[in-house]
């Protein structure tokens, strides 16, 4: 048949020749805007040719691609799994790294100081075999004759082998290749590369959730695509039956219907010396409340990050999530204390995501399956537990504070400046919103556009050399309202501040709420780690809008208080038996008349779990009340007694 998946010398080139040409004989779904970018007609007429050319239907291969990669081709370089162009064809070479994450700086993941630091030092195993879903690149290549060269860097031939792709799969479902979409379903759930029935059946509803609702953007090409939406379309979804995938491992998982989630449990086991691993039992949130959900990455990939969750001798976390379809494994039951934040205080008060991926890689995107899937299972534990969903609960592992001063130069920055927490809070359904009173809000909302916002870092291969220019949450940070004055320095990390891709000291992240402290035309000062900080923010593309609502200063008479990196009680709430916990500040002061943001009030408390056997774990309340606060790039405490709590509007 002409432009069949079986025609694999001439298809693919015929959908570039296509493109060459005049007019496309197949109409667009929805409007198609004039284009821009390496193509003279655009990628919206691409993705009409390559579906014309292999019979599937167009609507299915953009919403495939939206899914994928929303329609980016991130200049040819490939996502976090060797992921490339608008389909995120694979290729497993490019994705395979071996640098653990919490095997990395002197961070110690338990964070409690009534223990020896735990710092692990292993590396991610190699897989033994190479997963089809990280190989879909050189299987588009056999079957349109394009080159892996041309599908990984030319967004066209991209689409076309997307598109062969799903011809393909149709074919081996025993399916036509029907015009319907609802004809599509087990293609669709076949395309993700998930080997069992649920992952494949969630990403095809995700993608089929997309034709529905309909989309449209401008990619980060220039390129304005539009998909019109169908909200009556009602899936074949009996072909997953006859996909030939693995019914899922059985298991007893915390996660909301919508995912796909299997049980992969973090052993609590006791081995050499009176030591124990990697997680603490507990009773959450009848014991304790559960607060925070921190985000991290693995740096490293999904097969070799399970096996070290799995080792007694590693450290834990709850949820790891897949970058290539969305999957989620659960390790570590929500009652039950990963060691993941490399702060006691907040371990026992958190929920730890690790996502498939890269700090110090710009160009290694993630997919925005996994986006989906993990605000998908975020928004499940905020109903669940009660937890805020905004940026002092919704923590980066880079937001957590050092709990002692000798900890703070060793905590960890990921996910770091790449992350998208933009597009992340959309997706929760909490998008940053600018508040109606620019001036008399007193506050503002860290909310930088994050294509276009491309702060020079280094690091990222090679000390001290440029990374590549990319999109960030970021916002830089100087001492007066001017590029060419010094960054701001933080005091507790003890060197000067850098343009480094992990040096936090002088940068705010989007969603991050600060109090204002000046502004000067194009500049708006706030108040961070003790100093008045600038960020450029100019009227005609802002980089933060405005907010309002309740800050701390210290009370009347005192000209500083100090700032703590954990919420524990004073000594007299500890019954006998559990050892007192020293209530230490950090080097940081809150100076008179400076004002930040508070998250939440909380008592003292402190979880001691130092034994295999629980029964003497105790939870220790305290009288002492504490805020929490936005204080620099990572959230901090102040004792409630030592401040006065005042709306941020200013009279």
């Amino acid at each position: 048949m002409r432009g069949s998946a079986t025609d694999p010398n001439r298809a693919g080139r015929r959908v570039l020749g296509t493109l060459a040409g005049t007019a496309l004989l197949l109409p667009l779904l929805g409007a198609a805007p004039a284009q821009s970018g390496d193509s003279a007609v655009g990628l919206q007429r691409a993705f009409a040719a390559a579906a014309a050319e292999y019979h599937v239907p167009q609507s299915v291969l953009l919403g495939v691609s939206y899914l994928q990669s929303r329609w980016d081709g991130h200049a040819g370089a490939p996502s976090v799994t060797g992921g490339y162009g608008p389909m995120h064809l694979t290729d497993a070479r490019t994705a395979l790294a071996s640098a653990p994450h919490h095997s990395e700086g002197t961070e110690d993941a338990r964070g409690d100081s009534a223990r020896a630091a735990l710092l692990p030092d292993q590396k991610v195993p190699p897989i033994s075999e190479v997963p089809a879903r990280l190989e879909t690149l050189p299987k588009a290549a056999g079957l349109t004759g394009l080159s892996a060269g041309e599908l990984r860097t030319d967004p066209v031939a991209n689409i076309a082998g997307g598109a062969a792709l799903l011809a393909a799969a149709q074919k081996e479902l025993g399916e036509p290749l029907s015009a319907d979409p609802a004809d599509w379903y087990g293609a669709v759930a076949r395309f993700s590369g998930a080997d069992d029935t649920a992952t494949a059946a969630a990403y095809a509803d995700d993608v089929y959730d997309v034709l529905r609702t309909g989309e449209a953007r401008t990619t980060d090409a220039g390129q304005q695509i539009a998909l019109a939406a169908q909200p009556g379309l009602a899936p074949d979804t009996s072909q997953l039956a006859r996909a030939g995938l693995r019914k899922p491992k059985a298991g007893d998982t915390e996660c909301p219907k919508t995912v796909s989630c299997e049980w992969i449990p973090a052993p609590y086991e006791e081995f050499g010396d009176n030591d124990y691993g990697n997680h603490d039992l507990g009773n959450r949130p009848a014991a304790q409340s559960i607060k925070y959900i921190v985000i991290h990455d693995t740096e490293g990939a999904w097969e070799g990050v399970l096996n070290l969750v799995q080792d007694p001798t590693y450290v834990s976390w709850n949820y790891s999530l897949r970058s290539t379809d969305g999957h989620i494994a659960q390790h570590v039951k929500a009652k039950d204390v990963a060691w993941h934040a490399g702060n006691w205080y907040i371990n026992a008060k958190s929920i730890g995501l690790e996502h498939e991926g890269f700090l110090a890689n710009p160009d290694a995107w993630y997919t925005e399956a996994m986006y989906r899937s993990s605000a998908r299972l975020v928004k499940y534990l905020s109903a669940k537990y009660g937890i805020p969903l905004d940026r002092q609960h919704i923590l980066g592992h880079d937001n957590v504070p050092g709990p002692t001063t000798s900890t703070v130069s060793g905590m960890h920055t990921d996910p770091g400046p790449y992350w998208d927490w933009r597009h992340y809070f959309e997706l929760l359904g909490r998008p940053f919103k600018a508040a109606t009173a620019f001036k008399q809000g007193g506050l503002v909302t860290i909310r930088p556009d994050y294509a276009t916002n491309q702060p020079r870092y280094t690091g990222c291969v090679t000390s001290g050399q440029p990374c590549a220019a990319h999109g960030s949450s970021e916002v830089r940070l100087y001492s007066a309202p001017d590029e060419s004055s010094p960054l701001i320095s933080d005091v507790g990390v003890g060197r000067p501040p850098t343009i480094d891709v992990n040096d936090l000291s002088s940068r705010v992240s989007t969603g991050q709420q600060y109090a204002v402290a000046g502004r000067d035309g194009d500049w708006t000062a706030i108040w961070y780690l003790g100093q008045k900080a600038w960020f450029k923010n100019p009227r005609t593309s802002p980089t933060a809008v405005a907010a309002s609502g309740l800050v701390v200063t210290p009370k009347a008479g005192l000209d500083s208080v100090p700032v703590y990196g954990r919420a524990y009680p004073e000594a007299a709430a500890y019954p006998e038996g559990v050892p007192a916990q020293a209530v230490s500040p950090l080097p940081y002061k809150v100076l008179k008349d400076q004002k930040y943001v508070v998250g939440d009030k909380v008592p003292g408390e402190y979880y001691y779990a130092v034994t295999f056997s629980t029964d003497s774990h105790k939870v220790v309340v305290g009288k002492d009340l504490y805020y929490e606060i936005q204080y620099g790039h990572r959230v901090a405490f102040v004792r409630a007694a030592d401040v006065d709590l005042r709306p941020s509007v200013r009279r």
